[in-house]
């Protein structure tokens, strides 16, 4: 089952934004609404926002400045709501990495439209990042990896041996053919510096998957090899 797409609206103005949260609703969307520009970078960190609903005369920031200050942290998508009509205005938005621009007065339906546009196209685009491998889901582009469902936090090394044994399920890889794939560009390191990092990437794996969980298996005198089901 899906989960309920939440949207953060951020209006001062009330009968607007209850005006949007009930069409919003209507759609099957959950709704949040916060009255000022610097809740929002807090918020959306927090987690659990899919899209922002977002007015641009706020009381404390503009919701240009809102925009610039959330690109920094977030890519979600954002969709500005605006009195202002100069085309300036639009491209200035737009450039901000809002995701699209509505005019007010506006029509709520219209609106829910575009969040669900905006919504698919991100779903869309998801889904042909991540690459899914048995119990693991493998995004080259971001360089994340997701095992069981919940993203590891890797460093840059953890990440380059753990996407090398994603590459061949099963097959099993020399330390020597692992240090040539990730750790081609550092001089001083030595076969040990592998089995320390697949020390600690069973670690993260068991915290993800669980206590008796060790999709890394060791072959004495050859190297490793990741069975991806496991």
């Amino acid at each position: 089952m899906l989960a309920t797409p939440t949207i953060l609206i951020v209006e001062d103005e009330a009968a607007i934004a209850e005006t949007i949260a009930y069409a919003l609703r209507a759609e099957g969307h959950a709704a949040e609404h916060v009255l000022l520009g610097s809740a929002v970078v807090p918020r959306v960190q927090a987690g659990g926002i899919d899209l922002v609903v977002l007015d641009v005369g706020l009381p404390d920031m503009t919701g240009f400045d809102v925009c610039r200050a959330l690109r920094a942290v977030s890519d979600v998508p954002v969709i500005f709501l605006t009195a202002r009509e100069t085309e300036i205005d639009r491209v200035l938005g737009l450039e901000l990495g809002a995701d699209d621009y509505v005019v007010k007065p506006f029509s709520p339906r219209e609106l829910v439209a575009r969040v669900r546009a905006r919504l698919r196209r991100r779903t869309q685009a998801a889904q042909t990042r991540w690459q899914c491998i048995d119990a693991f889901e493998l995004d080259r582009e971001g360089r994340r990896i997701r095992y069981r469902g919940h993203l590891l936090d890797l460093t840059r090394y953890e990440y380059g041996v753990l996407e090398a044994l994603l590459a061949r399920p099963g097959a099993v890889l020399s330390r020597a053919q692992l240090m040539d794939r990730v750790w081609a560009d550092v001089l001083d390191s030595s076969d040990r510096t592998v089995d320390t990092h697949i020390k600690t990437l069973r670690a993260k794996l068991r915290v993800a998957g669980g206590v008796d969980t060790d999709p890394i298996r060791t072959y004495r005198g050859l190297g490793y090899s990741l069975e991806a089901g496991d």
